[in-house]
């Protein structure tokens, strides 16, 4: 199954999963319910056909699956491997191979310092960055109206099919970063695709074939979320929120975070993102190129609690 172009006339949907006492003592998480989180928002997703079917009806069985996790802010503000590991281990009881599924990032250092132990045992799930000897980037550029990069041989060669497992959290350039700007970890120069709000890189980049042929699921990370001053973490603006955001539609998922961080940022007195100037325009852009939908109106939110 390919994401591709959405049809112009169809509605998207999005599952949000609240897991209400998910946070216990300690700082740990209950891992009971975050797996209760994962069956109930798959389930939702494709009107509550039981998770393994919904797992089957995504993904082949010998299909190669990365999880793109986000480890740039650290221990503090990244995919925790807990979750991670849990929806790998969660995936294989719908009939994935464990060996065929891989937790990555862009560099080793950078997945250790969020608290991720390595591996690359084959039998089993793993869990390297692109640096790792043998991945690597291509040698030649993948180019895309404004995107010209040289993309990670995991999101290029190693993989069939990608999950954007994303922290949802406010930018201080794009307004928002959550799954579609997750791939800027994919390429060799992110760097070069900050101005103007990250528009239209980030929505050109989800364009090009290594994304958005592989992408088959969006899920957000939202336990806690940095509503303002991210992408860093600060602690007077980071809110334990308790939810996962589902969709196979990368622009809806977004879109739908985007009005939570707005959401949280009312009720702490703050101006609107558009306000500061920074509001996420990439996903109208990315609307426009029929990758999804950003207008509220055509997307379809299902709520429910753990």
């Amino acid at each position: 199954m390919v994401l591709g172009k959405l049809n112009k006339m169809a509605q998207s949907r999005v599952v949000v999963i609240h897991g209400r006492g998910v946070h216990i003592s300690n700082g740990q998480i209950d891992e009971t319910k975050i797996i209760h989180m994962f069956q109930r928002g798959f389930q939702h997703l494709k009107n509550g056909i039981s998770p393994s079917d919904c797992i089957r009806s995504l993904f082949h069985s010998d299909e190669h699956i990365g999880l793109k996790v986000n480890t740039l802010g650290g221990p503090k503000i990244s995919t925790n491997p807990t979750i991670s590991l849990l929806l790998a281990h969660w995936l294989t009881k719908g009939g994935l191979k464990p060996g065929n599924l891989l937790i990555w990032d862009r560099s080793n250092a950078e997945l250790r310092q969020a608290g991720y132990r390595l591996t690359d045992n084959p039998g089993d799930i793993q869990i390297f960055g692109t640096d790792k000897p043998g991945a690597g980037y291509e040698n030649a550029l993948t180019v895309n109206q404004s995107i010209g990069s040289r993309f990670s041989r995991i999101q290029s060669r190693s993989i069939s099919a990608s999950i954007s497992l994303a922290i949802l959290k406010d930018h201080g350039l794009a307004g928002i970063t959550a799954g579609m700007k997750n791939y800027f970890g994919a390429i060799h120069n992110p760097n070069k695709y900050h101005d103007f709000n990250c528009n239209p890189f980030i929505a050109d980049l989800f364009e090009t074939p290594p994304i958005l042929q592989k992408h088959k699921l969006t899920i957000l990370d939202g336990l806690n979320i940095q509503f303002h001053r991210g992408p860093s973490f600060h602690a007077k603006w980071n809110q334990k929120e308790e939810i996962f955001i589902f969709s196979t539609d990368p622009v809806a998922a977004d879109a739908t975070g985007w009005r939570l961080i707005e959401k949280l940022r009312a009720s702490a007195g703050l101006p609107t993102l558009k306000e500061e100037k920074r509001e996420p325009a990439y996903l109208f852009t990315a609307e426009r190129k029929g990758l999804g939908r950003a207008n509220l109106k055509y997307i379809e939110v299902i709520e429910d609690e753990i």
